[in-house]
Order: structure tokens, then sequence, then C-alpha cells
């Protein structure tokens, strides 16, 4: 359930930002704009006094960046943070460091532009309001402990070896809390795993810098996917932050289609959309993988690739950071295997040497 009264501190320096922004966030009858702050310092002594549940807060500010704040912050006194932001590959570093979200920062003299970033800024204010806090501190915890875990694993020798598994397809769907959730998988997969597509809910451009980031983070290559682009063993393609991405076949294998189009299940890109071309295409030679995120996108494309032969997997309740798509997919039946963020790639691993 949303909060009736989610209390908002809003960190801006710009006066006429601020404004624009409390005024219309007041509007919405489940938000309340407790306060502003025009930099990181200030902010620190606001958010003693106010106690919000949500900070707004632009990566770029005067006197402390916002990812320092954040590192600061989630140290000192943890705080829900929606990050509204200009295109800045930081956005991603803050969301490993502990924001929950972020919002592309609008162009002030667009009168669409600003109503559409105050729409996706106020769901996202809401979906935060129940989305777990993972600071950034209990993040390498979580880190250390898995490697360990793997560690005493490897040592036992259980640990079974990737078989080549040609024609095979993994099909990743994610939203709030899936660019991390994602990167945990990926940087866990051999050079050898079949082609992989990922569907994340994310702005235009900023897919494109995520990839990039991941490519660099990964023994895969990683890439925005592009119309026409090959699906290959040992790459990721990530959809495009403004097209559906399909799953498409040919005499030469698999590739993808990138095009845009009308929202499905509420998002373009759409999870639902990637793992129903998958059912269709690929079948039973495929794996599909829902992680965190508020909403239904990616359920019924899930139980169509399960009705197709597809193994199904769902990252469980305790380590999502909104346990919305991977609850609605368990509680319709195409979850075959629920488990944790951190132990998906070895189930996805088992499941393709048994190939």
């Amino acid at each position: 359930m949303i909060e009736k009264n989610i209390k908002v501190l809003i960190i801006d320096d710009s006066l006429l930002f601020r404004n624009v922004l409390k005024n219309e966030l007041n509007q919405d009858k489940h938000i309340n704009v407790v306060g502003t702050a025009v930099d990181p310092v200030d902010a620190m002594d606001k958010i003693k006094e106010l106690n919000p549940d949500i900070l707004t807060l632009d990566v770029e500010m005067p006197k402390m960046d916002g990812l320092t704040f954040i590192k600061k912050l989630m140290v000192e006194r943890p705080v829900k943070v929606v990050l509204v932001s200009s295109m800045n590959i930081s956005v991603f570093d803050a969301l490993h460091s502990g924001a929950v979200d972020f919002v592309k920062k609008p162009d002030m003299s667009s009168g669409n532009d600003l109503q559409m970033f105050f729409r996706e800024l106020k769901t996202k204010i809401k979906i935060a309001s129940i989305a777990k806090l993972v600071t950034y501190a209990k993040a390498k915890q979580e880190e250390s402990n898995n490697e360990a875990s793997k560690a005493a694993v490897q040592k036992k020798g259980t640990q079974v070896p990737l078989k080549s598994a040609k024609q095979k397809i993994i099909a990743i769907g994610a939203s709030t809390g899936g660019t991390e959730a994602t990167l945990k998988i990926l940087r866990e997969l051999p050079k050898e795993i079949p082609g992989i597509l990922v569907t994340q809910h994310m702005p235009p451009g900023f897919t494109k810098m995520y990839a990039d980031r991941l490519n660099k983070i990964c023994k895969i290559e990683v890439r925005e996917a592009v119309d026409g682009d090959r699906a290959e063993n040992g790459l990721a393609l990530i959809a495009p932050g403004d097209k559906h991405m399909k799953l498409k076949r040919d005499s030469k294998g698999y590739y993808v289609s990138c095009s845009h189009g009308e929202k499905v299940s509420g998002h373009c890109p759409s999870v639902d959309v990637l793992f129903n071309s998958v059912a269709e295409i690929a079948g039973n030679n495929s794996v599909g993988i829902i992680l965190t995120g508020m909403g239904k996108d990616g359920a019924q494309g899930l139980m169509n690739m399960k009705k197709t032969g597809a193994y199904t997997i769902g990252q469980d309740e305790k380590s999502c950071v909104v346990y919305g798509m991977p609850m609605v997919a368990y509680n319709i039946g195409a979850v075959q295997v629920q488990t944790s963020i951190d132990n998906i790639a070895d189930v996805l691993i088992k499941h393709l040497n048994k190939f």
C-alpha cells in the first residue's frame, strides 16, 4: 500500500526548480513536501529537523556532489533517495550506493516534457515509499558474504563448468532496483554464456550509459541493442530506453528487432513484449528471469514462456527492492524457481549445464 502522506525533501540548487517542483508535488494527495534545501550541506540539517521519507536529489550539486552526499547519508542517516538528474553516468554509481531510483531532469521550456516528468517523479516517489532501502554498506557486506559462500562451494568441487549451449536465449526483465540486480547476475556469468536480452525500465540515453558501465565490469560483452543485432554467446543486449525489443530468428539464428511503439503493460520498453517474443521464437530453448520492480510487466510474458517449455526464475521477496513484478509472476504460477538475487546466476548456470 502507498502511504497517504509521503514526506518529501527537495534538494536542488535552482530556486525556480525547487519552487516549481514543490508546487507540483504538493498537488498530489499522497505527497507532502516538508521542505527544500539548496545543497547537500543544507540538506543534512533539514533531514535531522524534518525527518523526510524521501529525498529528491540532483547528482550535480554545489558544495558536495550528489554521489558523495548519498554515501555519507547512507552511513550517517539512511533515507530513500530518488535522483532527479540530467544525463550523467554518476546516476548508476548513486544507485549502487543506495539511491532507489532516478528520473531524467526535464527541459523547463517544454510543457509536454515537464508534465511527463512530473507524472514519472510522482510515481517513483510513491514506489520509493514502499521500496526497501539497501545502503551501500549493506550491499558491500552482502557481496562479501556471497563471495565467501561461493568460494566455499568452489573448494568443495561442486561448481560445474558451463558447457556450450548454442541456440539458447536468456531473457531478463527488471524495473525499480533492477540496475543493481541485473549487474549482480551478469558479472557472475562466464564468456561462454548463451545470448542474453535485457529489458530494464529506463529512459532513452541512460540505457546506453548503463550498457557501457556493465561492459566495463562484466566478463561478457554488454551493449545497448540496435535493430538487427545478433544474439550471440557471451553477449548481453540491453533494450533501448524508448523502444520495444523483440527476439527474431532467420536462417542464421537469433537476432533482435528494436522499434518504437505504444506502451505495453505501462512501459516502453516492455518486459512482456520481450518475454512474449522469446516464448514464440525460442520456446523451450530459453530461460526467463524476472527481477525486482513495481507492477506486473513481464508476469504474463513469463507465463507464456513457461507454457512453451522455457525455464523460469524469479527473484525472491527478501532480495527485491520492490517485490512487485516477481510477486505477480510467482502468484500466477509463472515462476519455476524463486531465489535470492545472489543465487540466480548459479541457478542459471546449473540449468544450462544439463544440456
